[in-house]
């Protein structure tokens, strides 16, 4: 019997960081300063955008993750692609934030549905869902400041 040989791809991680300062994140207001300039001001009140914001275990900032763009009311967020994007990049903290074009900054049932299901799944996956911000150019709204994150 002839063996066949499987073409099978080899998965690889690495992680480097530089020596440069990184930003600390102390509250939703630091956390909201540092997302708005990343943001595309000219974009935010166009479509809805979903990022996140990871963290070391000093709320440093490693990095923004750009996780889905959608339309005027609405963005595809899953689960799985917040949680392999903070493991990938060994984050113990993340603050989703996400815009709403009409400049509306109170959560919708939608908002706080999602919310609670990343909650189950930091929980799970020991990565702290430190806050959810819904922005616009004129302000926010913390879920954590506000009490609504469990």
């Amino acid at each position: 019997m002839k063996k066949t040989l499987l073409n099978v791809s080899e998965i690889k991680i690495t992680y480097s960081t530089s020596d440069t300062p990184k930003v600390r994140i102390k509250s939703g207001e630091d956390a909201y300063n540092v997302l708005l300039a990343s943001w595309d001001l000219d974009t935010i009140e166009l479509q809805e955008e979903f990022k996140i914001l990871l963290l070391n275990r000093a709320n440093e900032v490693l990095g923004l993750y750009p996780l889905s763009k959608g339309g005027i009311t609405g963005t595809v967020v899953d689960l799985r692609l917040i949680f392999a994007v903070a493991l990938k990049c060994n984050a113990t903290g993340i603050i989703i934030y996400h815009n709403h074009p009409s400049g509306k900054l109170l959560p919708s049932e939608t908002d706080i549905t999602l919310t609670k299901s990343i909650g189950k799944c930091s929980e799970l996956l020991g990565v702290s869902l430190l806050d959810h911000l819904i922005i616009s150019k004129n302000g926010f709204y913390s879920f954590s400041n506000e009490g609504k994150l469990s």
